[in-house]
């Protein structure tokens, strides 16, 4: 079994969501659940190692549009939202994560020596990241104490505008480069997260931000969760002109299990075949290197192929690259070391 550190899931907004239904959501992911897709008895089982565990404010009002006959669509970009609320929801969810910790559900990892120290007890090496910084103000404040209670990792954006910039709609077929980049607010987010050693994540940005990043950053490119936009055109996939620069950063892109970015009709189906997940790894691989290609699942947070189902499933991925060529060192950069390169050098740990 090759252990996985995956780049991007959403378990702590399903944990959230139940808690806000009454559930234990200590409980939950210790003992385990029929729904979702992480939890520690499947993390094991998968040999999901640890991750980027996303703080995450939901838009619930945000539906997404039905395609067009012609498979087309376009979800106009969720509407902003307010400091306030979104702070009390950050707050609950990293407490959710302070929890699990105490309760010995998975180690809250700072640096990578806490990564290596949790897989070498078979513990689940959690790093807490932001997608979208609603809950942080302008005076970046919040962020001082984010990152002393374990943010390791942000994403500037979601698919929505915020004072820090603007992001790209779930559409299809359509550019990245649908709206502005950063704001000076942005830029200043950017330099902190560099001093700070929070890593920059890039999914979910326009394609004028990821260039704003890049000219900004000392980091390495990263885009998390995110897919070759050659082979499936949707707005969130990185271009090829993207995909050059973030190998010419020594950066990464990890794969997203979305079925939306995976089919070469952009549907929601989860009949995609582990086949369309070869393909994305074999044009990153081609296009990044080896050593510029890892996993970043979206577990919890998006439909996956059915042929992996959850956590679980992750070996028959494994499988499958084996199946294609992919030998054993091969396996151990996409899996996992990859990612741990990154982290090091987001984290000023070269």
């Amino acid at each position: 079994m090759h252990p996985i550190f995956d780049g991007h899931n959403d378990v702590l907004l399903r944990l959230w969501n139940h808690q806000r239904d009454g559930a234990d959501p200590v409980d939950e992911f210790i003992k385990g659940t029929d729904e979702g897709h992480i939890d520690l008895p499947r993390a094991r089982a998968g040999g999901l190692a640890g991750g980027l565990c996303a703080i995450y404010v939901p838009s619930g009002h945000l539906v997404l549009k039905s395609p067009a006959a012609d498979g087309s669509y376009a979800t106009p970009l969720s509407a902003p939202l307010a400091r306030a609320p979104s702070l009390d929801i950050a707050l609950e969810m990293a407490a959710i994560a302070l929890r699990l910790e105490r309760a010995g559900g998975w180690r809250l990892c700072r640096s990578m020596a806490d990564i290596d120290e949790a897989m070498a007890e078979g513990r689940f090496a959690a790093v807490l990241h932001m997608e979208g910084c609603e809950a942080i103000g302008a005076d970046l404040a919040a962020l001082e104490v984010f990152h002393a209670a374990g943010l390791r990792s942000l994403g500037p954006v979601w698919s929505r505008d915020n004072i820090f910039g603007h992001g790209v709609p779930f559409a299809y077929p359509m550019s990245p480069d649908t709206g502005p980049g950063l704001t000076d607010a942005g830029r200043a987010l950017v330099r902190e997260c560099n001093r700070l050693g929070i890593l920059i994540d890039l999914s979910h940005i326009t394609e004028k931000g990821f260039w704003d990043v890049a000219e900004i950053s000392d980091q390495p490119l990263i885009a998390s969760h995110s897919n070759p936009h050659a082979l499936v055109p949707v707005a969130r996939n990185l271009t090829d002109k993207q995909l050059d620069a973030v190998r010419a950063s020594n950066g990464l892109v990890g794969l997203n299990f979305a079925v939306t970015m995976l089919r070469e009709d952009g549907r929601e189906d989860a009949d995609t075949p582990l086949s369309d997940m070869v393909r994305h790894i074999d044009y990153l691989v081609e296009r990044l290197g080896i050593d510029g290609v890892a996993i970043g699942s979206d577990f919890d947070g998006a439909l996956i192929p059915h042929e992996i189902g959850d956590a679980a499933g992750l070996q028959k991925l494994v499988v499958a690259l084996q199946g294609a060529g992919y030998g054993d060192a091969e396996l151990a950069k996409l899996c996992r070391e990859n990612w741990f390169r990154v982290l090091r050098s987001a984290w000023h740990e070269n």
